[in-house]
């Protein structure tokens, strides 16, 4: 069996992915493993998951830095010291920015049906707008907020005693299961991206910049 791809997870909250992805990783055939954990801040749940499965942990708060950019700078530097194949920002509230996305592939969750209510309200957003349909999506990063090439997506209904708590809980439940499928996925069968098509199971990961897994046109 080929060496399991390494994955680099960014948390800021409870880490319920990053839960799902260290229970995937148990299994020797899913193909990947949590190699470290950071965040944005301390004393958070994620954290502490880390700790339990003794995983490595970083933590690189921006307050402690002068400037964007050298936070920017310290956190690219922090996650490039584990040599990831794949970064998963998984719940990570903070726009990462070129020093990691130029360097690695991030992968990135989102609990609408991407383009439409991007941003820190998707769920709230797509309540207040009536829809009877929202869903999750999991995206490449990109520069922008919820703009990166879409590789998945599953619709959740909005059923009608519906509040934002309620929705929300059940999105989180597709959207562990759709990342840890396309985490397992793309560290196993490698993908390319096309303009904004991402096409799965196109050979082995190849660690090539943020957004190819073999080969980007």
């Amino acid at each position: 069996m080929s060496k399991a791809g390494r994955l680099v997870v960014l948390v800021s909250g409870s880490g319920t992915n990053l839960q799902a992805l260290l229970d995937a990783s148990t299994d020797p055939s899913y193909g990947a493993r949590v190699v470290a954990v950071g965040a944005d801040r301390e004393g958070i749940e994620g954290l502490a998951r880390a700790t339990k499965a003794q995983i490595p942990t970083f933590v690189e708060k921006l307050r402690d830095y002068g400037t964007r950019a050298e936070w920017d700078a310290a956190i690219a530097a922090r996650i490039a010291a584990y040599e990831p194949d794949l970064v998963v920002s998984a719940g990570f509230m903070k726009i990462l920015g070129a020093p990691t996305l130029d360097a690695f592939p991030v992968l990135n969750t989102h609990p609408a049906l991407l383009p439409s209510f991007p941003g820190a309200h998707g769920v709230r957003d797509a309540l207040a707008h009536g829809v009877k349909v929202t869903g999750c999506t999991v995206m490449l990063a990109d520069s922008g907020v919820d703009t990166g090439p879409i590789i998945a997506q599953e619709a959740v209904p909005v059923l009608p005693d519906d509040d934002e708590a309620v929705l929300h809980e059940r999105i989180k439940t597709v959207e562990r299961r759709l990342l840890v499928d396309i985490v397992g996925r793309m560290v196993r069968e490698g993908w390319t991206v096309t303009g904004r098509i991402v096409h799965l199971g196109t050979g082995p990961i190849v660690r090539t910049g943020n957004q190819s897994g073999g080969e980007s046109t």
